[in-house]
C-alpha cells in the first residue's frame, strides 16, 4: 500500500504541475513537459525491482549512478596529487606528454616526493659525470644459431595487437618506429597491413591462438609462418607464454568484434568468438619449448627467435635453462614482462594479485641464465610501465638489456588514462574499432610523438647515465641503485638481493638455489 500511495503522489504531483501551468497560460505548457518526464522516471523507479536505491529515492537517485560513472575522471583531474595516482601518476603522464609534444618537461621547486619514506629509490650519482654519449648504445640480439641478428634499441614499442588498438594508433606507432629507427612489438594479434604498411621493425609476436599462422582447428601453421616471417620488416620473432596483466590464462575476442577485416589478420571465422586458451600446444615440457624455439628460428630464415613470459615458479624456468644446456640451443632473447604490466583488460585477481613483479623478474631471471652459463648468449628484454629515462636506467641495472614501453606509446598517440579499453568506446581513438571515434586519432601527428617520446626518454636514460660516470649500460652495477628501508637504513641492490657469478649454479649452487636447482627437470613444468 506504501509503495501505490507513493506512485500515487509522484504522479498526482506531475500533473498538478501540468494543470497549472496550462490553467496559468497556455503558453507556459512546454515548460510543464520536463516535470512530466520526471514523473514518468519516478513511476518507473518506484516500480522496478533491480535497484533498492531507486525504489527509495526515486529520480534523486540516478545522481548515485552518475557520480559512479564519472568518479574515475573526478578522482584523475580534482582529487589525486601529483605523485599517487595509478596505474600512472599525473606527474609521469605530464613528462611523457611534454616529451611526446617536444616541449620542456623539466619541474620547478625541488621534488614532492618524501625522499624518507619507506621503499624511496634512487641512482648514485659520480663526482665524475662523463659525457652525454651522441649516439645511443643498441644491444645486438641473436645468439650462435642466428644468422640474423638484429641491433634492438634501447627502447622500443611493446606488444599490442591491432583488434585492441585501432588501425590508426597501430600506424601511428609503426610509423614512429620507423622515423625513430625502433622496433614495435605487433602483440599476439596478427601481422597486420597496419603493422607492415609504414615500414617499421617489427617483432612479431606468437601466442597461444597462433593468430596469422594457425590452421583452421586453431594449431600452428609452420608453413604460413615462415612465408610470413621472412618479410623484411619482421626482424624477430616471439613467442607468448604469458602477459604481466593476466599470466595462466587467455583472452575472449567476442564474435560481434570480429569483423572481416580482424578475421583476415588472424585466420578465424568472421563474426565467431575467438578464444585464446591459457596453454600452448607445440609444447608441454620445458625441453619441447626449447626445441619450438628453435624451430621458429629456423623456419623465419635465421632471425633471432625469443619468449616472453611473467615470471612465477623459479624452479620451472631453471627447468628451462637445464634445457637450453642438455639441447646445446638457446633462445636469442627473453622479454620478461612484469605483473604490473598490462595494457587490455584482465580480472582484477589476476591484475592485482597473480605474477611476479617486474624487478624480482628480471633479477630471477637475470640471475638463472648468470648461474646456468647462458647469459652471454641471450639478451633480455623488460617489459612493464617503464615510461621515463629512470625506468630504463633502473631496468637494466637489475639485469635487463633493453627495454619495452606500451602505455608511456598509449599516452604518445593520445590516450588520457580513461580506462575504458576494453569497451570499445575509447574517447581518443586509440583502443577502439568504432570508426567514428578512430577517425579522431591522426596519424602523422602521433607518429612524430611516438618517434620523440622514444628519443627522448632514450636521451633521458644516457643523461642520467652519463651523471653516474657511465657511458654504456654495460657499465651498470647493482649498487649504483639503492632503497629506503626505513628513515634512517638504506641499501644497495647488491646487498638487497643475491647476484649469482658466471657457471655458479653448475658447480656449486648457492644455499638458496639449490633446492630449486636440484628440482628442476628439463622434461616436467614441476611447481
Amino acid at each position: 500500500m506504501l509503495r501505490i500511495g507513493m506512485v500515487a503522489v509522484v504522479v498526482g504531483a506531475a500533473l498538478a504541475a501540468v494543470g497549472l501551468a496550462v490553467a496559468v497560460s497556455p503558453w507556459w505548457w512546454p515548460a510543464a513537459v520536463p516535470l512530466v518526464l520526471l514523473g514518468a522516471v519516478g513511476v518507473w523507479d518506484l516500480v522496478q525491482r533491480r535497484h533498492s536505491v531507486l525504489r527509495n529515492y526515486p529520480v534523486i537517485g540516478h545522481a548515485r549512478f552518475l557520480l559512479e560513472r564519472i568518479r574515475p575522471e573526478l578522482q584523475q583531474y580534482f582529487v589525486e596529487r601529483n605523485f599517487d595516482g595509478r596505474p600512472f601518476d599525473r606527474d609521469i603522464r605530464s613528462i611523457v606528454y611534454e616529451r611526446a609534444k617536444g616541449t620542456a618537461a623539466e619541474e620547478p621547486f625541488g621534488t614532492e616526493r618524501d625522499v624518507y619514506e619507506a621503499g624511496y629509490e634512487y641512482l648514485v650519482p659520480s663526482m665524475a659525470p662523463r659525457p652525454v654519449p651522441k649516439d645511443p648504445p643498441r644491444v645486438r640480439i641473436g645468439g650462435p644459431d642466428c644468422t640474423q641478428p638484429y641491433d634492438m634499441a634501447l627502447l622500443n614499442v611493446s606488444a599490442m595487437s591491432f583488434g585492441s588498438l585501432s588501425a590508426n594508433a597501430v600506424l601511428a606507432l609503426n610509423r614512429g618506429a620507423a622515423a625513430g629507427g625502433f622496433a614495435h612489438d605487433t602483440g599476439e594479434g596478427g601481422l597486420s597491413e597496419y603493422h607492415l604498411r609504414p615500414g617499421g621493425d617489427l617483432v612479431w609476436e606468437i601466442g597461444t591462438g597462433y593468430f596469422g599462422c594457425r590452421t583452421r582447428d586453431g594449431d600452428f601453421d609452420p608453413g604460413e609462418f615462415a612465408e610470413k616471417a621472412s618479410g623484411d620488416s619482421v626482424k624477430c620473432v616471439s613467442l607468448k607464454l604469458s602477459q604481466g596483466a593476466k599470466p595462466g590464462i587467455g583472452g575472449v575476442l567476442p564474435g560481434a568484434k570480429v569483423n572481416a577485416e580482424i578475421a583476415r589478420v588472424r585466420d578465424v571465422p568472421e563474426g565467431e568468438t575467438v578464444v585464446s586458451p591459457p596453454y600452448h600446444r607445440v609444447f608441454s615440457t620445458p625441453r619441447e619449448l626449447v626445441r619450438f624455439i628453435a624451430r621458429m628460428r629456423e623456419l623465419s630464415g635465421g632471425k633471432p627467435a625469443g619468449f616472453k613470459l611473467c615470471p612465477g615458479s623459479r624452479r620451472q624456468f631453471l627447468a628451462v635453462c637445464k634445457a637450453m644446456i642438455q639441447e646445446g640451443t638457446a633462445p636469442d632473447f627473453i622479454i620478461v614482462d612484469g605483473a604490473e604490466g598490462g595494457t587490455g583488460a584482465a580480472p582484477l585477481e589476476f591484475a592485482d594479485h597473480i605474477g611476479t613483479p617486474l624487478t624480482e623478474g628480471l633479477i630471477t631471471v637475470h640471475n638463472a641464465l648468470v648461474g646456468a652459463g647462458l647469459r652471454d648468449r641471450i639478451r633480455i628484454g623488460a617489459s612493464g610501465k617503464i615510461a621515463t629515462g629512470t625506468d630504463l636506467v633502473k631496468r637494466m641495472i637489475q639485469g635487463a638489456d633493453y627495454g619495452n614501453a606500451a602505455r608511456a606509446m598509449m599516452f604518445a598517440v593520445g590516450c588520457i588514462q580513461a580506462q575504458r579499453c576494453h569497451t570499445n568506446t575509447c574517447p581518443v581513438g586509440v583502443t577502439t574499432q568504432d570508426p567514428r571515434r578512430a577517425r579522431a586519432l591522426d596519424v602523422g601527428d602521433k607518429a612524430a610523438r611516438v618517434q620523440r617520446l622514444q628519443e627522448a626518454t632514450v636521451g633521458s636514460a644516457l643523461q642520467i647515465m652519463a651523471s653516474m660516470g657511465v657511458t654504456d649500460p654495460a657499465q651498470l652495477r647493482p649498487h649504483m641503485l639503492r632503497r629506503r628501508i626505513d628513515p634512517q637504513t638504506v641499501r644497495s641492490y647488491d646487498a638487497l638481493y643475491d647476484w649469482l657469478s658466471p657457471g655458479q649454479l653448475l658447480v656449486e649452487p648457492p644455499a638458496d638455489w639449490a633446492a630449486d636447482w636440484k628440482a628442476a627437470d628439463p622434461d616436467h613444468f614441476t611447481i
